[in-house]
């Protein structure tokens, strides 16, 4: 008989597990607490506007492609990519923007214009971002995360002084233009924390943006999640949605089952790619791995402020994917990480989905996603969100040089209190936990429970990180784990 499989939540992590699990012959069943799959990475339709909820950046497409060759598949059989050209452009001012475009040639021509030189500069830092890029995605970020020794290999040992650096440390040690820094330190603002704490060696998302470039799938991010919905049925797992965990039963230390909607389901095995401190909080205390205090110390990345925005006609001057970089970034960032807060000048980003994919928007529209980090817990009320919207729109015309506000058909917004509701996310972050140098992979919280026997965990507060590949890749570790502790 098969071993019987529960998992919680239905995100890239969980869906991702779910292949790998079945695949192995296990009986799979995931329970999603919301009425539709994908965790985090759901999807808003209104009056013909389609927008991605939570992620919309395509980035390592190898990485999806090392996914579906495991089930001798190909992402084309699935959904179909386009390669961004520009990838962004980043304002700095008004009418004062840089563009990457979509290959290193042109990047190098575009920081060399910027300054003089830099293009030499840039090419020996890509060249190292490479390696390292190498080593993470063909090493590293497919360990476990159970042991210090998995950083110990001669590739590792002799980078290691790359995890006693910063990126910060070693992009302004290059780059004396501060426009170009900015640019060079943006990538790891994927992985939730500071580049100056940051280790150099997650340079390797300098080249995953440079140099493998961003990427977008026909009608949305939303065609990943359906993707993985797809081929996790035909390997015969089942989804229940509207189907919320209230409890988690253990006998003997041993998990048992769980309940949902007031009824028990038994299982074999429970994993958990739901929100890693919520699921603690189903477990009596003497069976978390982790206490409050523990939760409190640790760097999470950012919540976000997010508003997704229907115009009733096509916008100038923006790209696909657009930063806005004209305040300062350390303010910004001291309002996150040092002192919460809600930030006085705040930093933001704009995608415009409807530029690429007809799908987005009705003809002749625009669809807008625009999105402010913010330092999760922070006080989230209808007030907050409507003042930040001005501010941002202020902005965004100004340094635009385009009247928008008159065209806007609606605004949905979503924030803290959304990401608490929705998805039990500790303190409303909308990352997981930032990679810093202490909550690298073995210091991150661990797959496999040590408390309760047959309970694990998946997802962006456990290894590799947070992300949407990382969290493909957090789903085979904990897969392979389960298998190698519960094969038949």
């Amino acid at each position: 008989m098969k071993q019987q499989i529960i998992i919680i939540g239905s995100g890239f992590s969980s869906l991702s597990a779910s292949c790998y699990l079945a695949k192995a012959g296990y009986d799979v069943t995931i329970f999603e607490k919301n009425n539709t799959i994908g965790g985090r990475a759901r999807q808003l339709k209104k009056d013909g506007f389609s927008f991605d909820i939570g992620p919309t950046w395509y980035w390592m497409p190898d990485v999806f492609e090392r996914f579906f060759k495991d089930f001798n598949k190909k992402p084309s059989e699935y959904y179909t990519l386009e390669k961004l050209n520009p990838a962004y452009s980043v304002y700095f001012d008004k009418n004062d923007f840089i563009t990457i475009e979509n290959t290193l040639d042109k990047i190098y021509d575009a920081f060399e214009k910027e300054e003089s030189g830099s293009s030499k500069l840039l090419k020996k830092f890509i060249d190292k971002a490479k390696d390292n890029y190498n080593i993470a995605i063909k090493d590293l970020v497919y360990n476990p995360g159970v042991s210090p020794l998995e950083l110990v290999t001669l590739k590792t040992i002799i980078k290691l002084d790359q995890f006693f650096s910063t990126i910060k440390k070693d992009v302004r040690r290059a780059f004396k233009n501060e426009r170009l820094a900015k640019i060079l330190e943006f990538p790891v603002l994927f992985l939730g924390a500071k580049p100056s704490d940051t280790p150099s060696f997650y340079s390797f998302m300098n080249y995953a943006d440079f140099g493998l470039g961003t990427f977008h799938p026909k009608k949305g991010m939303y065609q990943v999640i359906l993707a993985l919905e797809t081929l996790s049925k035909s390997l015969g797992v089942k989804i229940k949605t509207n189907a919320p965990v209230e409890d988690i039963e253990i006998l003997g230390k041993k998990v048992i089952g769980i309940t949902s909607n007031g009824e028990n389901y038994s299982c074999d095995i429970l994993l958990s790619g739901a929100d890693y401190h919520h699921t603690e909080t189903l477990l009596k205390p003497e069976f978390r791995q982790y206490s409050e205090k523990y939760w409190e110390n640790k760097t999470f990345a950012p919540s976000s402020l997010l508003f997704y925005v229907g115009f009733n006609k096509k916008l100038k001057n923006v790209n696909h994917h657009t930063l806005f970089f004209d305040v300062d970034f350390d303010k910004h960032a001291h309002s996150i990480y040092d002192n919460p807060e809600w930030p006085d000048e705040p930093l933001f980003y704009a995608s415009f989905p409807s530029i690429t994919d007809s799908n987005a928007a009705p003809e002749g529209k625009e669809a807008g996603i625009f999105l402010i980090p913010l330092a999760p817990g922070l006080k989230d009320t209808k007030k907050l969100r409507s003042e930040f919207f001005t501010k941002i729109m202020d902005r965004f015309e100004t340094l635009t040089s385009q009247n928008v506000r008159s065209s806007i058909l609606f605004a949905e917004s979503f924030c803290i209190n959304d990401f608490i509701k929705d998805y039990n996310s500790y303190k409303g972050n909308a990352y997981g936990m930032a990679n810093t140098l202490m909550q690298t992979a073995f210091l991150r919280p661990k797959l496999k429970s040590n408390k309760v026997k047959n309970l694990y965990f998946t997802g962006q507060l456990t290894v590799p990180g947070p992300g949407v590949p990382p969290s493909l890749i957090s789903g085979k570790l904990v897969a392979e784990l389960i298998n190698k502790h519960h094969a038949n």
